[in-house]
């Protein structure tokens, strides 16, 4: 293939990677709230956003011949989403993380541990449910004709209604989050807790409540991430977490682990890497590296980081407290 027929494609691929990085960054993002207050990985985000998925699903199967336009129907999905994950990240912090943390334990394996079992569970949790009810393990989105509607852009770039909903919705996601921790009361709240929690709970600030908030907002974000996730990829299954919720977490490092801007640049960095690996490795070596070979160059550019610049893009080094 010559140079022209590869840059025939760029764009297209430049657009899909950053669809597949805004479903990343929304992720990351709940990586990054939970680090930034309590200093753990939260690997059970990943079922968190599953679950976000299997919520959406269900609603479009339930309500779609009760609501007639295809965009009032998404919004309700996006909200009904949001609402089961937020709720479900809640339950999670409150019947897993809150006991551990007022026991005092300061061994960090044992959250972590904790966050993998929590992650097993909600995994066979869905499986069962949905086994139970519609004796089915993969899920389809329902096909919406509204949704499918392609616009050229240029004349090697098209655009799905669906993709520019992802756009837009992960734009006002973002901004809004921006907002609320900036400018909000709850925003000061959650940052003087991360950066000291002992003095912001000798200031009137209870410590609980707002790490209980903080796992609400990560959840809606992975929600909704998961609702976006099944419009573009229209296949979900209890274990469509996983790989996306690995990756989010690598975008979450990647953009500098506890940075909001961080976790939305890592996610959109990682998303055009892999998809410029993908489809430029299969053209470049002659099919002797197939697109299934993808996750290895968002990884490597990973560990390329870490070694040259430990803390990410946008991460700062942290001092020792003494």
């Amino acid at each position: 293939m010559s140079a022209h027929d590869l840059l025939q494609i760029l764009p297209q691929t430049l657009l899909e990677g950053l669809l597949a990085g805004c479903v990343f960054a929304m992720i990351a993002l709940g990586y990054t709230m939970v680090y930034g207050v309590l200093g753990m990985i939260n690997f059970a985000h990943s079922e968190v956003f599953m679950v976000g998925a299997v919520a959406g699903v269900e609603t479009f199967r339930y309500a779609g011949s009760h609501v007639g336009n295809p965009f009032v129907l998404l919004v309700l999905s996006l909200v009904i989403a949001g609402a089961v994950s937020g709720a479900t990240a809640v339950a999670m912090e409150r019947l897993a993380y809150r006991p551990l943390r007022r026991r005092g334990l300061n061994n960090r394996l044992v959250p972590l541990i904790t966050a993998i079992g929590v992650s097993f569970f909600l995994q066979d949790a869905v499986r069962l449910v949905e086994g139970l009810w519609h004796n089915e393990f993969y899920m389809d989105y329902p096909s919406q004709p509204a949704m499918e509607r392609t616009f050229n852009i240029s004349e090697n770039m098209t655009i799905q209604t669906k993709a520019i909903i992802v756009l837009a919705v992960t734009v006002a996601m973002m901004t809004g989050l921006q907002l609320l921790v900036k400018r909000t009361r709850l925003g000061r709240a959650i940052r003087a807790v991360a950066q000291d929690m002992q003095t912001a709970s000798l200031m009137g600030i209870d410590p609980d409540k707002i790490i209980s908030r903080t796992f609400l907002i990560g959840g809606v974000l992975g929600g909704v991430a998961g609702v976006l996730f099944g419009l573009l990829y229209t296949k979900i299954d209890p274990f469509v977490g996983f790989v996306p919720g690995i990756k989010a977490f690598t975008a979450a490092v990647l953009g500098g682990i506890g940075s909001l801007p961080g976790a939305m640049i890592g996610g959109i960095v990682l998303g055009e890497i892999e998809m410029l690996g993908g489809t430029y490795s299969p053209l470049l070596t002659d099919g002797r590296i197939g697109t299934e070979y993808k996750d290895i160059f968002a990884f490597v550019i990973l560990v390329l980081l870490l070694l040259i610049r430990p803390q990410g893009l946008l991460g700062k080094k942290q001092g020792e407290k003494v």
